[in-house]
């Protein structure tokens, strides 16, 4: 396994170590023949090439350079190296800074030397579990690695894992060939949103950065509640504490001035997957026959979750609020271009100052009365 170069095993978080925890510990995908698995990634690369018409036309979003953002279709593994190298490219200046609050501690060299490797191991238990869940992620600031390529120009790249969409069309009982284009209509739309905007991307990682910029944790709070995230995994938390209403990564690092920022980006987030829903239903009656089915038995599943377990890891991890972004965000963009139509939705592109607050989110016609609104005769 390659490194990611710096000091990968040194301070908070030993990376390389997460990634060979996560994949020794991933799960093994669907029990599918060599020749079935080739047949698979070759028709998601396929649909995910004509989902980029299919989206760009329905959502009169503009067919500029995609930024030769690539199409990576992988198994559990290779999402989980994608992810940490993204992780850590974003987390960096967060980790740098308790890094140097940790190094002013007594005894900080013997939490140098075992918290990050620690740290490595807790954090790989979490992202085995969470790479058998994710069907495809548009990842916005990936770093170019020798294995996962991503685009120039700050592009990105489309990762589709190959083993959860098979394993997830299996357990709906759905079409798999509708199935698959269904998946790739949602993350092309992600695609086409970062490569259409062109400012989304810098805006993006600078409230990010903002946020991060505003933590003031103490490193071992950090490090407990991914202890306690990799217990829950582990069967390690007691009886009935999941429901102790602890709080999330995101509720623990708020000052007021990051509250502020979260709800910008908790708006921003609410957009773009409310948008992918919305194109995917929009797109899907005309190209993917079975498409009313797989998003009844889809939504049926993202409502149901699984066991308390993964009520309680979801929670902890933040990912309740990402079910709430779904649902709160489709219902803003319906909203929206039943008052003005597609094109007058479309201004929401405009920038940054156009984006919906979270405020808006909720209630649509407060942003399409002060982005539309007309001049006082």
């Amino acid at each position: 396994m390659t490194g990611f170069g710096g000091t990968a095993s040194t301070g908070m978080v030993d990376w390389n170590l997460a990634v060979a925890t996560a994949t020794r510990l991933v799960r093994p995908g669907p029990d599918v023949s060599r020749d079935e698995a080739r047949s698979v990634v070759a028709e998601l690369r396929r649909h995910a090439k004509a989902s980029e018409g299919h989206v760009r036309g329905f959502t009169r979003m503009g067919t500029e350079d995609t930024h030769d953002t690539p199409v990576l279709v992988v198994d559990r593994p290779g999402w989980v190296r994608a992810n940490v190298a993204g992780f850590r490219e974003i987390l960096k200046p967060l980790l740098e800074k308790m890094q140097e609050r940790r190094g002013n501690n007594p005894g900080s060299a013997v939490l140098g030397a075992v918290g990050g490797k620690v740290t490595g191991v807790e954090l790989g238990m979490l992202l085995s579990f969470l790479s058998s869940r994710v069907l495809g992620q548009y990842e916005t600031f990936a770093p170019a690695t020798r294995e996962l390529p991503a685009g120039g120009n700050g592009g990105g790249r489309l990762l589709l894992v190959a083993p959860n969409i098979v394993h997830v069309e299996r357990e709906l009982d759905v079409e798999p060939h509708d199935f698959r284009l269904w998946v790739c209509l949602h993350e092309e739309t992600h695609r086409t949103q970062f490569t259409a905007v062109p400012w989304l991307r810098d805006h993006l990682e600078g409230e990010i950065q903002s946020f991060l910029a505003e933590t003031d944790v103490d490193p071992m709070t950090f490090l407990e509640r991914i202890r306690d995230a990799a217990q829950s995994l582990a069967g390690g938390r007691p009886e009935g504490e999941e429901e102790d209403g602890g709080r999330s990564f995101v509720e623990l690092v708020q000052t007021p001035a990051q509250r502020e920022i979260l709800g910008r980006l908790t708006a921003v987030m609410s957009l773009l997957e409310g948008h992918a829903d919305y194109v995917m239903d929009g797109v899907g009656p005309s190209v993917v026959p079975t498409v009313a089915e797989i998003r009844e038995k889809f939504q049926q599943r993202r409502a149901k979750g699984a066991s308390r377990l993964d009520i309680a890891l979801r929670k902890l991890l933040g990912l309740d609020a990402k079910l709430r972004q779904y649902r709160d965000g489709e219902r803003f963009v319906r909203a929206v271009v039943e008052e003005v139509g597609v094109d007058g939705f479309n201004r929401v592109w405009t920038s940054p100052n156009t984006l919906p607050t979270k405020a808006e989110i909720a209630k649509p016609a407060d942003w399409v009365a002060r982005v539309h609104r007309r001049p006082e005769a």
